[in-house]
């Protein structure tokens, strides 16, 4: 009797650990855009305090629809949800990293940083109205450089991403006729150029094709080496894509906690901001649960601890002031 009662405490001692262990595992969803950084967190975090996040890449859309249906702990989305979608679903919603699109050019004899471009000759290109290297709207920014007289390839993704949501929300920001005859999204009807698929499919597209323009990720493109442009902000300054001028571009926005952080960071108003910028989201259910604690918990030790790796991995934390909002955001809603 003895026996039986030992194995059947011990049967007892090992459901209770796998449930606890159970317990200490976090499931989140949604944009591919932040999933490396995500993990290498995770990673992190797991080895301090047992906790296990496991990140569903599996885009934006996917994350909010996940989330929604409380099927994940959190869902990410590098489209931000407005007020009354949050509120109709019961979310919270904060930004976690800051992101943003580089145009790359494949231009003989221009090198990285050298070419010169503002947003009304951007949207042209894109539109398809400006047709050459040496059109004069190019050749004015540019007179120094050596700019030849051969048709512009303009490249785009071909697939629904959070980075075309991004780049045509700044077109849409800065270009009336942009916003009127094309809009923003993740996909859009493009007036002109050729498509590839992901960061790569443009980069490709780009680097084989003489002449032409494409759009990526900054990450994407410091990692890989591309020939980027420089561009002038809504401040009149030519800046360089870096983390000082995204995280410019994050301090001087004006993200509102009243507003669930809702804004798109394209076109931001400092000196030094580069002008196509996006933070990528945090979507929480209000329920005051252990789970979603835990979730802030973490958010609030990368906050803490992850800027380093974060940088490492070509990813822009959150300015200080930033993230002073969140935690306050997140006392105020009562998960901390």
């Amino acid at each position: 009797m003895k026996r039986i009662l030992t194995i059947a405490l011990l049967l007892t001692g090992l459901l209770s650990s796998n449930q606890a262990q159970a317990e200490e595992m976090l499931n989140g969803a949604g944009a591919t855009f932040p999933y490396p950084v995500y993990s290498a967190w995770a990673n992190e975090y797991n080895k301090i305090t047992g906790i296990k996040l496991n990140y569903q890449s599996i885009g934006s859309g996917g994350g909010i629809k996940q989330i929604t249906e409380r099927t994940v702990d959190f869902g990410a989305s590098d489209k931000p949800l407005k007020p009354e979608e949050l509120a109709k679903a019961n979310l919270i919603q904060f930004p976690a990293v800051i992101g943003g699109v580089v145009p790359v050019v494949n231009i003989a004899g221009i090198k990285a940083g050298e070419l010169k471009l503002d947003s009304d000759t951007m949207c042209k290109i894109y539109m398809g109205e400006v047709k050459t290297w040496s059109d004069p709207k190019i050749k004015g920014m540019n007179p120094k450089l050596n700019l030849p007289d051969n048709a512009i390839t303009v490249v785009h993704r071909s697939d629904g991403s959070g980075t075309t949501a991004i780049f045509t929300d700044y077109l849409s920001d800065v270009c009336p006729a942009w916003k009127e005859k094309v809009g923003a999204g993740t996909s859009v009807s493009w007036p002109a150029g050729i498509g590839g698929k992901g960061n790569e499919g443009v980069a490709n597209y780009v680097q084989q094709q003489a002449n032409s323009i494409g759009y990526v990720e900054f990450a994407y493109a410091k990692q890989n080496n591309l020939t980027h442009t420089v561009l002038k902000n809504h401040a009149g300054t030519f800046v360089e894509p870096s983390f000082a001028s995204f995280e410019d571009a994050a301090a001087t926005a004006n993200f509102d906690p009243k507003k669930d952080f809702y804004l798109w960071l394209n076109d931001a108003p400092g000196k030094k901001s580069w002008p196509i910028a996006g933070a990528t989201f945090i979507l929480l259910g209000k329920e005051k649960k252990d789970s979603n604690i835990k979730v802030v918990k973490f958010f609030d030790w990368a906050f803490k601890n992850g800027d380093a790796k974060a940088k490492e991995l070509v990813y822009v934390p959150l300015p200080k002031s930033l993230k002073a909002k969140v935690q306050a955001y997140w006392k105020a809603n009562g998960i901390q």
